[in-house]
Parts: C-alpha cells; structure tokens; sequence
C-alpha cells in the first residue's frame, strides 16, 4: 500500500445571526419572521404565541437556511426587555472557548465585541448583552479546549490493534503535517476496519461518524474525515482521524480507559488511503496546536520523524 497521508481541519464552528437565529451550516432548517401589532419585525426558530396575529395577516415568512450538523456551539439570543442575552450553547462533552464578533453592522455591547469566553462540557454562558436598538449580524467562532490546558509529559500507547504496522508520515510531513494543527501528527497506515484504541484515559469529547468518501479535494474534503476527540485529565486532547463511516464504537461523554477499543480505522475525507491520523493538541486562544508526544509501540519507543518511519 503506497504513502497515506492526511490534515485534519480544526473544528471551529461559525454561526452567523441577523439579531436573531440565523446559522450558517449543512443541514435544512426553517427561521421564521414575523410582524407583531406594534409593526416591529422579529426572527425565531420558532413560533411564539404572539406571532398568531401574524399568521392570520399572511405578513408571516418561513426563510429557508442552514445549520451544522454536529456544530460545536450554537449561538442562542434571548430578548430581555429591548435588550438581547447572548448565550453559546456548547455542545461537546469537554470544554470550548468561544468569539462573539460583529459580521457586519455595529453592535452596543457589553462587553464590547468581539469578546471571548470558555463554556463548560455541554454548558451555557453568556457572552454578551446587546442593545436591541443596533442591528447587523453576528458570528460566533468557537474551538475545542480550555486555553487555559497544562499538558502534562505522558507516554501514550499506540493506538492500533495490529501486530505490525508503518508510519507514512510523522512530525512535519511536508504532504499535509505543516500546519500547526497537524504539525506533530502521525499518519500510521492501517487498512479500513482495523480496531483503533486509546492512546490515553479521557473522556470521549466529540464524535463524527457519518461520512463516506475520500478524495484529495483538500478545500472540499479536508472537513470531512470521521473522528473520535478524548479530552484528558490535563486538557490536551487527542485526534484520532479518518475513521470508517459508523466506525465510532463510543459515545460523546463516555470514559475511557488506555486501550480500550473506540473505533475502526478508514478512509474518510482528505486522504490518499486508509490510515489512521492521530494527533495531542490543545486550544492556544481560538486556534487548535498539535504538540509533540512520546508513544510506545510493540517493541519499546517509538522515533517518530517527519514523514519517515520507526
């Protein structure tokens, strides 16, 4: 089997909002807007029982638009008396940092945006209030991890179920390892179906397992790789990428322990071939970094160099 080689893109999720719910994403979904009685305009993902008079009049539009499927956050607006509470919803079972930031328009915020906070595994926190009286859109980035992570010196396990097996590309592989995120990754060729275990104990942070495809579409393909994310007790988290479509054997929340078998190797998103990619990275302030790692294998350490093997 010829050279596997891969990145993964970071997992920053945006959201865009027109004072209002209004994403930007993958999957169908409905916004409605509606005129009340007093002639002021208003957005929801649904509808209120004030919006009835809206419905009667035929003033009542349903606006086609796009979520993301499994986003990383969701950015939530409550009205507060003229003003709005904006929330971001973390949908992982781990820690996010999130911005809050003005797509377009000026906004009168407290704080002033863009602002950046850390929401808790599977939690809510506000980010911002917003003076109802100004308008544009609003986008909230968000990115796996605590920047606050002090990654501890750990030797973790190789993460295959294989008696033998081939590094096609290690730290600073000149295909796709050079980017901060994928820097000191590891590529270790496996063909699809190839149980894939914990490098580390965590907690099964993030999942995606429902694609299919491969390609060397990097712009197309380079967001669609399946993974298995475990955050460990240190905050650094580990990537384990390109798993077959269902081939995630845990659930979001789950902990595991070292070894214990999460998944089934593939060849999924920007790939060449089947291969596992794996990487330890934390959040650096709103941008995910790869560190470097000490791992054992069969026969003791392993020395893993740019793009070559043990």
């Amino acid at each position: 089997m010829g050279f596997s080689r891969s990145a993964v893109q970071g997992a920053a999720i945006a959201a865009g909002l027109s004072l209002a719910l209004f994403a930007l994403g993958a999957q169908a979904a409905k916004v409605y807007k509606w005129t009340d009685s007093k002639g002021v305009t208003h957005y929801g993902d649904h509808l209120p029982d004030s919006a009835g008079a809206a419905v009667k009049s035929g003033t009542l539009k349903v606006i086609p638009v796009a979520v993301e499927a499994r986003a990383v956050a969701r950015l939530r607006l409550e009205n507060n008396s003229g003003r709005y509470l904006a929330f971001a919803d973390n949908n992982l079972a781990g820690p996010i940092e999130v911005m809050l930031q003005a797509r377009s328009g000026g906004f009168d915020s407290e704080p002033a945006l863009p602002t950046r906070i850390v929401v808790p595994a599977r939690g809510s926190t506000l980010v911002a209030v917003i003076n109802g009286s100004t308008g544009g859109e609003l986008m909230l980035n968000s990115q796996p991890g605590d920047p606050t992570a002090r990654p501890q010196d750990v030797v973790y396990q190789l993460p295959l179920q294989q008696a033998s097996f081939r590094i096609d590309q290690g730290f600073g592989g000149g295909f796709s390892h050079n980017d901060p995120q994928n820097r000191y990754a590891v590529d270790f060729a496996a063909q699809v179906g190839t149980p894939v275990t914990a490098a580390r104990e965590g907690v099964v942070m993030q999942v995606e397992s429902d694609f299919e495809k491969a390609s060397l579409n990097r712009e197309k393909y380079g967001g669609r790789a399946n993974f298995i994310r475990i955050l460990h007790d240190d905050g650094t988290m580990a990537l384990y990428a390109h798993l077959r479509s269902e081939g995630a054997l845990v659930r979001v929340g789950q902990r595991v322990r070292q070894g214990q078998q999460i998944g089934l190797s593939g060849n999924t998103g920007f790939t060449t071939g089947p291969h596992l990619h794996f990487a330890v990275q934390v959040n650096r302030g709103m941008k995910l970094e790869s560190l470097p790692f000490r791992m054992n294998g069969p026969g003791g350490p392993l020395r893993i160099a740019g793009g070559g093997s043990q």
